[in-house]
């Protein structure tokens, strides 16, 4: 069967069609292509320049579009498309996991898995392991897996200049999770927001419990996470001496803790036992370091001389919290059960060229013993097994 023959094109740029097509469809569809994306608001001379249609035409055939429904006047000469035009397409993205053997990360995780499935996205995983080694090989494995994005989690500063290099060489655009890195989209805490919240909170039942009548403020997190997981203590700090008259006058320490539960519990019992501890108010950069401070406190029956202040409001510190009379007086909020759908909203955006702000800061929400029902109703359904708490895992 003999193919319709295509006319040539012109002298005047018109496009060549086949004999039973319309080639003014053709040419609104060259328009409609034009658009980058569907929240791009183009002027009448980009979408000329970019279809390399003549102006008039350009102009006739944007309002006939206009007319059909299929894009939106913005102003005197802008453009906006009100349909997707973009590729359906299944993109692969790479995570890289802290670890999995936390319960924040692990929530984060199955968040995630579930809103790239949704989105119908492949999701490359490696585990960082909460090692800057293991997530400098896992940077270089992600580049020769070929992925087009990157959501990274991993919390050694020293080597973020060296993870921004691996994607940087690679034009891999990246997400950085909960650590900023330089160049990178941040997504996660606003650290200083969070800590200052907890400090505050903790000021004032130091005024209620205490009568104001601590004796020194303890700081207690991890060195290589950098000054902007540190602000997260600077934060907790400020906030007390907002809130608790005498605080400025209070001895205040830095504690670097890292590792599994156990080996923090570690840290702290050692600093317990070179010297007593009376009434401190204690500021743990997240519930496992609270959580182990708590153990270390209840080992030397002193739990009555601390109050701590944790950040993540995990269930184990929601449970804790559900006891009479802990010292565990709060916790920040993070949600990680909705990070994924934001995740994969903030990627694509990039991968389709959508302006993205450098930075999305999640929301914060400060759980305590009066509250923590009803911020987390359903936490019944979830009921952790009766065991000590030094048992549990975490990192």
């Amino acid at each position: 069967m003999k193919r319709p023959s295509r006319r040539p094109e012109d002298n005047h740029g018109r496009v060549p069609v086949r004999s039973y097509t319309v080639e003014s469809v053709i040419r609104a569809a060259t328009i409609l292509k034009a658009f980058k994306s569907p929240s791009e608001v183009v002027e009448l001379r980009t979408l000329t320049s970019r279809s390399k249609l003549n102006k008039a035409t350009a102009f006739r055939l944007c309002e006939t579009l206009v007319e059909a429904g299929l894009l939106d006047r913005v102003g005197h000469q802008g453009y906006h498309l009100l349909i997707d035009m973009t590729p359906s397409r299944r993109y692969r993205i790479g995570y890289g996991v802290q670890s999995r053997v936390t319960p924040f990360t692990a929530t984060v995780t199955d968040s995630l898995k579930a809103a790239a499935s949704a989105s119908n996205i492949d999701l490359f995983i490696l585990n960082n392991e909460s090692s800057a080694k293991t997530a400098l090989l896992n940077a270089d494995q992600f580049v020769r897996e070929g992925v087009q994005l990157v959501i990274n989690a991993q919390l050694h500063y020293a080597i973020a200049d060296q993870i921004t290099a691996k994607f940087s060489d690679a034009q891999i655009p990246f997400i950085a999770l909960d650590t900023p890195h330089p160049q990178a989209f941040y997504f996660g805490v606003d650290n200083y927001k969070a800590g200052r919240l907890a400090g505050r909170y903790l000021g004032k039942w130091a005024l209620k419990a205490w009568n104001g009548d601590a004796t020194e403020i303890i700081m207690v997190g991890a060195d290589f996470g950098g000054p902007d997981v540190k602000a997260r203590l600077v934060g907790f700090h400020d906030g007390i001496r907002e809130t608790l008259p005498r605080a400025r006058n209070l001895q205040s320490s830095f504690l670097d803790a890292k590792g599994p539960f156990e080996k923090r519990l570690d840290t702290i019992r050692k600093l317990l036992r070179r010297r007593k501890i009376r009434r401190a108010l204690i500021g743990a950069v997240n519930d496992t370091t609270a959580l182990a401070a708590l153990q270390a406190f209840r080992d030397f029956g002193m739990e009555d001389e601390c109050a701590i202040a944790g950040h993540d409001a995990c269930i184990e510190a929601r449970e804790e919290m559900r006891r009479s009379s802990s010292r565990l007086a709060c916790s920040v909020a993070f949600f990680p059960e909705s990070y994924g759908p934001s995740l994969i909203k903030i990627a694509t955006d990039i991968l389709h060229g959508t302006q993205v702000p450098p930075a999305t800061f999640i929301q914060h929400e400060l759980v305590t013993p009066a509250n923590v029902n009803q911020i987390y109703p359903n936490d019944s359904w979830m009921a952790l097994p009766d065991k000590p708490l030094r048992v549990a895992h975490f990192s």
